[in-house]
């Protein structure tokens, strides 16, 4: 199990030892947590982290289905390149769920502070 932020992973698939934590920490970004997979892989001695969502996700495209995750690895990837899919772990019952802001209604965003008129935003 790998946490970053207040998201846990696990590791489903991992080829040529392609998972390197303090890597993958190192390299991820806020744009990543909305995503149900993460796909790492090596190129140039660079890691590259992309998203992907189960298949049954609203938001899934052709393209970030975790289904096609074998096209984006033949096409995108460099043949025989180390690789890594972690797989976001729902959260321990009893344990508070991290919000989410998907843009469903349940989930909006609120701005905690307000600008009083003499402050420039």
């Amino acid at each position: 199990m790998i946490q970053v932020n207040r998201e846990r992973y696990e590791i489903v698939e991992e080829k040529r030892e392609g998972f390197n934590e303090e890597a993958f920490i190192g390299r991820f970004s806020d744009v990543l947590e909305k995503y149900d997979y993460i796909v790492g892989d090596w190129g140039h001695g660079q890691l590259r982290l992309r998203g992907f969502y189960n298949d049954d996700h609203i938001k899934a495209t052709f393209d970030t289905k975790i289904s096609h995750v074998a096209d984006y690895l033949y096409e995108y990837c460099n043949f025989g390149c180390a690789y890594f899919i972690v797989k976001r772990m729902e959260p321990v019952e009893g344990e508070e769920a991290p919000p989410r802001f998907d843009g469903s209604s349940a989930n909006t965003l609120k701005l905690k502070r307000k600008f009083s008129p003499t402050e420039e935003a």
